[in-house]
């Protein structure tokens, strides 16, 4: 029998994944996964299981009440999970908290696999799962217990989703719990993981997209190039890589490789630090063509540093640019990127 995957985004970041028959709605495939997404009459009436597809094709069918689901709603992603019936899979924001749902986050063990510096500026790690590959979408983010301490670092995934080998791109922080352990971890180390988790993850692509990456806030976005080059997508797709330092720059190669296998995606580097010969300095938003921003026909995906994020933010509003979606995600180095829109 056929199935659906179908991703419960919860208000609170966490996400779920769970696998839905066909014919089998949504809010039964719920229940039968343990998670119980709010519900009062399980029949089109109140309303009350109301969510956001975000991605996928359904059928709503015809047996609920327009109280419960008007057609503007049903027009703009809303749907009743207890009549929803997936016919692909699917992303669903659920409007409140995990644990209001009572289910929680997932957790997973994998293996030190290989970890490769990049200057003095970061460090790709890469793991391998011990079981399943984990299901995430792409952009967001594990929390990685550091062995010997009580403590955890977030960190985004690189690769896409659906592999066993799971990498990482981790700025190199003098001092720091995980850099210090990554310096002296070898190979066959055991690592604990939570999640996935985050609000940041590549929507449903139907405009051109603008990436926004500041530092190893690169991340996110080679798992989602990686997706769209798997998917053979012919929309445009622009990033801007901005960093401090040119030592800073890393993994170019893997952004050039993506040239090649998306047939209309460009790139561009840019370095802040004025004594640096980078053909272009400064900060991102002065390297930033109107034809990326397509007069607003575009979505926007920005991941860095809080500075960068809130640059951005205003270089938006002084300029009076309104693209049709904008997600953000700040970061600081060593904690989770916990604010996201």
């Amino acid at each position: 029998m056929a199935s659906y995957s179908i991703a419960f985004n919860f208000e609170d970041g966490v996400t779920r994944f769970i696998e839905c028959n066909h014919g089998e709605k949504v809010l039964d495939a719920a229940f039968r996964n343990k998670i119980n997404l709010p519900m009062d009459c399980s029949d089109g009436v109140c309303g009350t299981c109301k969510c956001r597809a975000e991605s996928g094709a359904y059928d709503l069918g015809d047996d609920f009440i327009d109280d419960a689901l008007t057609t503007d709603e049903a027009a703009a992603g809303l749907v009743l999970t207890c009549q929803m019936k997936p016919s692909s899979d699917c992303v669903i924001a659920v409007p409140t908290s995990s644990v209001a749902c009572k289910t929680g986050q997932g957790k997973f063990a994998a293996t030190v696999a290989k970890v490769t510096p990049h200057n003095d500026a970061a460090i790709v790690l890469e793991l391998e799962v011990d079981a399943d590959a984990p299901a995430f979408l792409p952009g967001q983010y594990v929390n990685i217990d550091v062995p010997g301490c009580a403590q955890h670092r977030s960190y985004s995934f690189s690769s896409a989703p659906g592999e066993r080998r799971i990498a990482f791109l981790i700025k190199k922080i003098p001092g720091g719990v995980m850099s210090s352990w990554l310096v002296r971890a070898g190979i066959g180390a055991k690592l604990e993981l939570t999640g996935p988790l985050g609000s940041f993850y590549l929507r449903e692509v139907r405009l051109p997209l603008l990436f926004l990456a500041g530092g190893t806030g690169l991340a996110p976005f080679l798992s989602m190039l990686e997706v769209l080059a798997r998917e053979n997508s012919q929309q445009e797709v622009h990033l801007i890589y901005g960093v401090t330092r040119d030592l800073d720059l890393v993994l170019v190669d893997e952004i050039e490789a993506y040239v090649k296998r998306l047939p209309n995606f460009t790139y561009a580097t840019v370095v802040a630090e004025t004594a640096s010969s980078h053909p272009r300095k400064g900060w991102v938003t002065q390297h930033m063509p109107a034809e990326a921003l397509n007069s607003g026909d575009v979505d926007v995906y920005l991941c860095g540093p809080p500075p960068m994020v809130d640059a951005v933010r205003k270089y938006f509003d002084d300029n009076a640019v309104r693209p049709n979606s904008f997600h953000y995600e700040k970061f600081t180095p060593n904690t989770a990127a916990k604010e996201a829109a």
